[in-house]
């Protein structure tokens, strides 16, 4: 399979080379351009079209999530993954609905970075190499970061979707390392409190999660849920 090329979108140029070394130093990958403005990220994705463009949120002109935008209307093929400051729910919720394969909150740790690479790689490897799959094969590409997932021939109990159990895991791994609570998730994933509490205790009655009280300045304490 021939090299994944990669745009790098970011206005700090410190941060540009350091993804760029990070970039680099997994096999596989090749950068092809690096863009320090949201004007200039349009220029080059018309004339280089990359298989991934690492995208910032914060720039002078607009918003990075404006561009993975219009990167999901005009660049089909192109995927987009997250390097960002911003902690902001909003934010990641936003970036989650624009199909971002991840999000990363700067500084970046190369180690996290590279097991994204690693196995966005062997997906879209997967992808290139089969034209029809099994439901059991989709589930295995909708998984990126190896979440463990029930399948149709694991016991799920009634009223927990297999599907939402894995999206549920990621939202838990990959954006809030200080845990999150009930509502949170639901924010994130679109749907109520009560069933994101439904599945936060299943995956804690699995050991996949913990949970511990939370004592805020203002009203009852609540629980939040951290991946093991």
């Amino acid at each position: 399979m021939s090299e994944i090329e990669v745009l790098i979108v970011e206005d700090d140029q410190r941060i540009a080379r350091i993804n760029q070394k990070f970039t680099e130093n997994v096999p596989g990958y090749t950068v092809i351009g690096v863009a320090s403005s949201i004007t200039e990220g349009k220029e080059l994705l018309e004339i280089l079209e990359p298989d991934l463009v690492l995208l910032d949120i914060f720039f002078p002109e607009e918003s990075g999530l404006g561009l993975l935008w219009h990167i999901r209307e005009h660049y089909k093929e192109t995927d987009v993954m997250m390097i960002t400051a911003a902690k902001e729910i909003e934010a990641v919720q936003e970036a989650l609905r624009g199909g971002a394969i991840d999000y990363i909150i700067k500084p970046v740790i190369f180690d996290r970075f590279k097991q994204t690479l690693e196995k966005f790689k062997e997906t879209r490897g997967e992808m290139n190499r089969q034209k029809i799959v099994s439901q059991e094969e989709v589930d295995h590409l909708f998984t990126r970061h190896g979440a463990k997932r029930a399948t149709v021939t694991e016991a799920a109990p009634k009223g927990i979707d297999p599907l939402t159990l894995s999206k549920l895991k990621e939202v838990l791994l990959e954006h809030t390392p200080q845990g999150m609570t009930a509502e949170e998730v639901g924010s994130v994933m679109g749907c109520s409190r009560t069933t994101a509490r439904r599945y936060l205790e299943y995956m804690v009655s699995l050991g996949n999660v913990d949970a511990d009280l939370s004592y805020g300045s203002v009203g009852r304490p609540e629980r939040r849920y951290h991946p093991v």
